[in-house]
């Protein structure tokens, strides 16, 4: 195996790795107990190597880590980057690019929906994957070779997969494709969270403006409060008990100390006091300035025929294409396609109009026809 858990090691692995076209990266983290991932483990392929970096060796410092991903010229390959991007994120505010997502590709490249690593090991590496150290604790040291060995087929094996999907999108010309989805994935606000929008997250039932100003305002608050104190929401407080806050409005410290699902620890001590605070705000906002409940459009009847036959639209065209039909078009767009005219939906955006929205919106204008042929659906010009 190898270990990498001093600064100079690491140096001199990253000053080889920056010379390659692209390494591959993956990550062992711990969340559990906190709020911010914790990095136990950063995995890192060459072309050449493939290497372990121990972030909790004393005499560790990963700026040479960071450099090499904010390096411009090598490519980052992971698969599902979203939490390990995240960390990074977390340590620099920046995201490393330019970056490539395996599992994004593989919905382009036709491997089926949000296709799992050990899936992709298996068709492209033609490997099997050991994965008994899966739910290992990550930041006990110190590690076993079992332990770094796991760790590292996930990066070695990426190298086969990347190099498979990118010629395979080379020779089908979807270069643009991917960049397109990598978009989002390279945005520093796709891992940020924001207290002010943190309500949005929380599932309830209520269109009233009042109610959900409370609701903002204490999820806010308990944002806030566990990214001060590193922990996980649902230690301080469960959304659960955000609702009956914001149902019940209290306005003293003892009407809090009413709500069942709230801790005593909380309804009485200082974070009680905060929570009164911030309902208190929201109570004094003028009605202008409440928020409105999200915008549930009303679709007119008799669209499900229409939306029936998009679906067998976008089913023929994503085989033929070998794309996920998940990727192209929500069961959302589909409706407001059928419902409206250029709806703004991805689906009528970029490659996918290319791929799907110009037929749909000409099946829909009774310009194109969907019959069968041979056992298979046929996608047809209609005569004027």
């Amino acid at each position: 195996m190898t270990l990498i858990t001093t600064t100079s090691d690491l140096a001199d692995f990253c000053s080889r790795a920056r010379r390659e076209t692209y390494v591959t990266v993956d990550t062992e983290f711990m969340r559990e107990k906190t709020y911010w991932p914790q990095l136990c483990l950063v995995q890192v392929a060459t072309s050449e190597e493939a290497v372990a970096i121990d972030p909790l060796a004393e005499e560790i410092d990963l700026a040479p880590l960071l450099e090499l991903l904010a390096d411009e010229k090598v490519l980052k390959v992971f698969h599902a980057s979203r939490q390990d991007v995240e960390i990074f994120v977390a340590m620099t505010g920046k995201v490393p690019t330019p970056l490539f997502d395996t599992q994004v590709a593989a919905m382009v490249c036709g491997y089926g929906d949000s296709v799992g690593y050990e899936t992709l090991v298996n068709k492209i590496a033609r490997q099997s994957l050991d994965k008994s150290s899966r739910f290992t604790d990550w930041s006990q040291r110190p590690l076993t070779e079992k332990q770094v060995d796991y760790a590292l087929a996930d990066v070695t094996h990426l190298r086969v997969i990347y190099e498979a999907m990118a010629a395979q999108i080379a020779e089908t010309g979807r270069e643009s494709w991917i960049a397109e989805e990598m978009e989002v994935l390279t945005t520093p606000s796709t891992y940020q969270v924001d207290p002010w929008e943190a309500w949005q997250r929380i599932k309830h039932r209520s269109g009233k403006p009042r109610f959900l100003a409370i609701l903002r305002e204490v999820a806010a608050w308990r944002e806030r409060a566990v990214q001060q104190r590193d922990i996980p929401r649902n230690r301080l407080l469960r959304d659960d008990s955000l609702l009956d806050i914001a149902g019940q409005a209290p306005t003293s410290l003892k009407d809090l100390g009413r709500i069942r699902a709230l801790p005593r620890n909380i309804a009485e001590g200082k974070l009680g006091e905060e929570l009164i605070a911030a309902i208190q705000r929201a109570m004094a906002l003028p009605k202008d300035e409440l928020p409105l409940p999200p915008d549930r459009t009303e679709l007119p009847a008799g669209i499900g025929p229409m939306v029936e036959l998009l679906k067998v639209l976008l089913k023929t065209r994503c085989e033929e294409a070998g794309v996920a039909p998940r990727l192209v078009a929500s069961g959302n767009d589909l409706e407001l396609i059928a419902a409206f005219d250029k709806p703004g939906v991805p689906a009528l955006h970029g490659w996918r109009l290319e791929l799907f929205g110009h037929d749909a919106l000409d099946l829909k204008g009774g310009k194109l026809g969907l019959g069968i042929r041979d056992g298979a659906v046929e996608v047809f010009e209609l005569e004027e």
